[in-house]
């Protein structure tokens, strides 16, 4: 069976199954939610447990982030700035397959043990690489799911309180709210609705301070709990398939592995997210409040400086260019004998200055 063939019998399956949400879920839908005795803390660590709890289904996710489109990181401005379809399969956190569906066609992504395979199917290229701890978010980072489990990384009780119940992909789903309680955040409250039996997060909505809307938000539409089939998530080349092979998944992977800068272990008062010691580049932070730090090339950094200047909203200061769009900052440091360096993140401003000034040795 060719790619073609293959790609249209998932978009059958996809559209009849969108014809069947429109039909059968508002009867099932439009009765009250059961509410749950679970408490905040209870519900939060089942969520955080439920990276190898098998489901599949079909997402769809709304970004409003203003992040900047420059070719690096175009795949992360299409993800985070607007509307995607998502049908995934998830047999745990190392086997798994997403599909992001688009009116052009799609891009399906399987994770197969220690390597990721991304299919395009316009030039019906398959691109293998490494996975790589340090990587750019891909669509696999949009579902629910794993959004839900990401934003309670490090999660303080305090910080929890519970939320009345929805119904979501069929479940009655009990809510929580996350308020981080850092000061250098800029994501205001996090609230979610998961299946209280797995933990999995049904739908996840990010809300900036003083935003009415949320800024990101993911919802399951549909929910299947058994699962997949192991040929379902491995990737199967056609004739027509073009396959290469990429020593990195993206740019941030690619500068973590090549550049022999040494980062500390905490960073404007935010530890290593992971709490391991960063090499090339650093991820800082938990849950919604996130910082990166990332070594660019000029060929790199030249554009996106220019494209942050031209957007009307960035300053010149003493640690850099400085370009918050939204409940993202973006900093790029001066241009100096070692690599510039961008700093972005869910942090204010003045965190992101605090950063660059400790990263460059100055007051």
């Amino acid at each position: 069976m060719t790619g073609r063939r293959q790609s249209a019998g998932r978009w059958a399956v996809v559209l009849l199954a969108a014809a069947l949400l429109v039909v059968v879920p508002p009867l099932v839908q439009s009765r009250p939610a059961v509410a749950s005795s679970l408490s905040a803390p209870d519900l939060a660590q089942r969520v955080q447990g439920s990276v190898d709890v098998a489901w599949s289904g079909v997402a769809v996710s709304a970004g409003a982030l203003a992040v900047p489109d420059n070719d690096s990181f175009a795949t992360l401005a299409d993800l985070l700035g607007g509307d995607n379809t998502l049908r995934a399969w998830w047999r745990g956190a190392e086997y798994w397959r997403v599909d992001r569906l688009r009116s052009t066609g799609e891009t399906d992504l399987f994770r197969h043990g220690a390597y990721t395979t991304r299919w395009v199917f316009e030039s019906e290229t398959a691109t293998i690489s490494p996975v790589s701890r340090i990587r750019l978010p891909d669509a696999s980072d949009l579902l629910p799911p794993t959004l839900g489990r990401s934003m309670l990384q490090g999660a303080h009780e305090a910080e929890l309180s519970r939320l009345p119940a929805r119904r979501v992909a069929g479940v009655d789903a009990p809510g929580l709210r996350l308020t981080p309680d850092d000061p250098a955040a800029t994501v205001d409250h996090v609230d979610l609705w998961a299946d209280p039996e797995t933990g999995l997060a049904l739908r996840v909505e990010l809300y900036a301070a003083g935003e009415p809307r949320p800024v990101v938000s993911s919802t399951l539409e549909s929910l299947d709990r058994r699962t997949p089939a192991a040929a379902t998530t491995a990737y199967s080349p056609s004739a027509d398939s073009r396959i290469a092979f990429d020593e990195s998944v993206d740019v941030a992977a690619a500068a973590n592995a090549l550049t022999d800068l040494d980062l500390p272990a905490t960073l404007a008062g935010l530890s290593s997210r992971s709490g391991d010691d960063p090499g090339g580049v650093g991820v800082y932070g938990r849950g919604p409040t996130a910082l990166i730090v990332l070594p660019l090339r000029g060929q790199v950094a030249g554009p996106l400086r220019q494209q942050l200047r031209s957007s009307g909203g960035a300053t010149d200061t003493a640690a850099g260019t400085l370009g918050p769009v939204g409940p993202i900052g973006v900093l790029l440091t001066p241009r100096r004998n070692g690599p510039t360096l961008l700093l972005a993140g869910t942090v204010t401003p003045p965190t992101l200055e605090r950063a660059a000034a400790q990263l460059l040795g100055t007051p």
